[in-house]
């Protein structure tokens, strides 16, 4: 690719994920995404990414793929025993993407897009299957189905999804948070699994 078509991609990227993450998926209007890109021409959305729904996925395959690294090194270091570690594996990449202002964006639309998990189904999205994620995904499940009844395992996965990227989503939008960064991700990883411990409060 042509280092001006490099430049112009990066810069589509970066006004959609602002766009996306400020006014919402739904709601962000392709014109301003391309104004704001400094291009003039409307249909550059289409033409570097296919449509607008392709650019939103090549904003989620780069916030995918900035956390990969940490994944797999986090993946060596995990038995599936330990649930603290896999929950842990699991927040902190994530919670790192609040240290930028790219990553920031990123939290606020994942957490747009946290209900097409497909834990529930099995059917991860096309940026996380074949994933490091995914294969920490797959050792919590085995974790939870050892003593839980598979469908509540599922449940609260979906669950830890959901949670997970609203808490991180909401913390980008405070001016003064109470908890540094580490003390933060640590209170939430804590948090989550304990929910994931949690007795499950009828007959299974």
């Amino acid at each position: 690719m042509p280092r001006d078509a490099r430049a112009t991609r990066a810069s589509l990227l970066r006004a959609g994920a602002r766009l996306f993450a400020e006014q919402g998926i739904d709601a962000a209007r392709t014109r301003d995404i391309v104004a704001l890109a400094g291009q003039a021409n409307d249909s550059a959305v289409t033409y570097h990414f296919g449509s607008r729904q392709g650019l939103l996925a090549a904003i989620l395959r780069a916030g995918v793929a900035r956390m990969e690294p940490a994944r797999a090194r986090d993946l060596a270091d995990l038995d599936g025993t330990d649930l603290d570690a896999l929950v842990a594996a699991i927040v902190r990449p994530l919670a790192d993407e609040a240290r930028s202002e790219e990553g920031r964006d990123f939290l606020r639309i994942v957490a747009q897009v946290a209900g097409l998990a497909g834990v529930r189904r099995h059917a991860l999205p096309e940026p996380v299957a074949g994933t490091a994620l995914a294969r920490q995904l797959d050792l919590l499940e085995k974790h939870l189905t050892a003593r839980l009844p598979e469908p509540v395992a599922l449940e609260r996965m979906a669950a830890l999804i959901a949670f997970l990227t609203a808490a991180l989503a909401d913390r980008t939008a405070q001016s003064a948070p109470l908890l540094p960064h580490d003390a933060y991700t640590a209170e939430l990883t804590a948090m989550l699994a304990a929910a994931l411990r949690a007795p499950t409060p009828w007959p299974a």
